[in-house]
């Protein structure tokens, strides 16, 4: 099988023939340590031989506030850091007047796709192709702050509702664009929860987020691609809704949150197909190489059998990882996968 078949093989929780191997970000601390001069993660992707590459949409400076400060088109502030997606500092819609006078990115800009055509006219069919974006929490949370958001869902719930539905519009025509340009699968990267649980009750959680999500992964599936939602922390007081909007696969399944894949495996195996849970924090950047290996045997032992499992890490590939340990759990993903 190519990586293609492999990937799409067990997105339809079926058995590859050995457990596909991806990673939606990757740092490029961590690559340009192999690819000095590479441009993207795909460089490192291709030499690998892993089983997918993506892009995310792009959303372009519209300010240099200072040297570590920038505005893009969502009108949001950034602080540039170490990793590769900058921290939002400060919205712009604090109340209702702001909201009418507000106005979205427009999804039809010719370049809101980033490198997908590129990737599209090179690996269509011979690698899955992926494309990162969010259905509407994190970006009215960016608009809006985080914790403003979580207390306007009490506070002020007809404003939550409004932004939510205006970036939910804006979100919904980009993945259109997309699917249509050729992405295979879209990655929804809103994150609901800490370590400990959801960031809300699920009660709050089925008001708002839920209705939106379910209208994404709609929206994906009538275009005729598939869908990954990626949540950090522990989502299992919320985890039957999100299966439920029938995704086709669940990212990244903390095992230092208590997401237990083998736990997930039992009880939604047959139901969704399990993207992760190497764990990016203290293994892959501070473990030894034989740990990360062992990790690795673990977890295809838990949530491999009979396919409907990829191997990925539990997040992402960040600057702190040690790169010679992410080398080590692909390689290991492919020494101990075969089915």
């Amino acid at each position: 099988m190519n990586g293609f078949e492999r990937i799409m093989t067990a997105m339809r929780l079926g058995q590859p023939d050995r457990v596909p191997i991806s990673e939606f970000l990757i740092d490029r601390k961590v690559y340009r340590h192999f690819f000095p001069d590479a441009e993207s993660q795909m460089e490192l992707e291709i030499a690998w031989d892993m089983d997918a590459v993506g892009c995310g949409a792009e959303f372009f400076v519209t300010e240099e506030i200072n040297k570590n400060e920038f505005v893009d088109e969502w009108g949001v502030r950034y602080k540039r850091n170490e990793e590769h997606v900058a921290h939002p500092v400060k919205g712009c819609i604090f109340n209702r007047e702001d909201l009418k006078k507000y106005t979205p990115p427009d999804p039809e800009h010719p370049g809101r796709l980033g490198r997908l055509p590129e990737l599209v006219s090179r690996f269509k069919g011979g690698k899955a192709i992926i494309f990162r974006h969010r259905a509407a929490f994190m970006w009215s949370c960016y608009l809006m702050g985080m914790d403003e958001m979580l207390m306007n869902f009490i506070l002020e719930p007809q404003l939550c509702h409004d932004l939510m539905d205006l970036v939910l519009d804006a979100n919904i025509r980009v993945v259109r664009r997309a699917v249509r340009a050729g992405a295979d699968i879209v990655v929804l990267g809103d994150d609901y929860a800490h370590n400990s649980g959801p960031m809300m009750s699920p009660e709050v959680f089925a008001e708002f987020i839920l209705p939106r999500l379910q209208k994404m992964v709609d929206a994906i599936h009538e275009e005729g691609a598939m869908v990954i939602k990626h949540t950090d922390g522990n989502i299992m007081k919320i985890i039957e809704p999100i299966i439920n909007t029938g995704i086709d696969g669940l990212n990244p399944l903390e095992p230092t949150a208590g997401m237990d894949i083998g736990v997930i495996k039992r009880l939604y195996g047959d139901r969704v197909c399990l993207w992760g849970n190497i764990d990016c924090g203290d293994l892959l950047s501070h473990g030894t190489r034989d740990q990360v290996e062992q990790a690795v045997i673990k977890c295809i032992k838990d949530a491999g059998n009979g396919g409907g499992f990829v191997l990925s890490s539990s997040n992402s590939i960040h600057s702190s990882v040690n790169p010679w340990n992410f080398r080590a759990m692909v390689e290991a993903g492919k020494k101990y996968g075969e089915y």
